[in-house]
């Protein structure tokens, strides 16, 4: 399992005239979120671009347990349980206020598709070698 924890300020855009955060923009805190993990294992969205593969989403679940208010820090926490081996990735995604009580909690697949021909891809190996240790040893990449 490899996870990581993004904090994010609520914006006051980001909220309807309660100061609730409206329920779609919490596809944009899991997003953001994703941006990040995939920056700490050292690549970035726009660099898996330019090497030729694009991850659209292809499905998103979310669960509201409690709001979110304006300004207020969250902390989106973004898991992966399982070391993609083919097309696709799955992540779990958690939202904390900041009294680390549980808002939100969601489920995101995205595809690896080549960025040409819009065919499904495998993982990257260089992304795939950074999040190996994290897993089970015994997986191999493309079984």
């Amino acid at each position: 399992m490899y996870s990581h924890e993004t904090k994010i300020r609520v914006r006051y855009a980001e909220t309807d005239q309660m100061g609730v955060v409206y329920h779609g923009n919490y596809f944009q805190y899991f997003e953001a979120a994703r941006g990040e993990w995939l920056r700490s294992l050292g690549f970035s969205y726009a660099d898996m671009e330019k090497s030729g593969i694009i991850m659209p989403v292809v499905e998103v679940q979310c669960k509201y347990l409690r709001p979110a208010l304006y300004d207020e820090l969250i902390t989106v926490k973004v898991i992966l349980q399982e070391l993609p081996q083919h097309h696709k990735i799955t992540f779990l995604q958690e939202i904390y206020n900041e009294g680390n009580e549980l808002l939100a909690s969601g489920r995101v697949i995205l595809f690896f598709m080549n960025v040409q021909n819009k065919q499904r891809a495998k993982m990257p190996e260089a992304l795939y070698e950074k999040l190996k240790p994290f897993f089970n040893d015994d997986v191999a990449h493309g079984a």
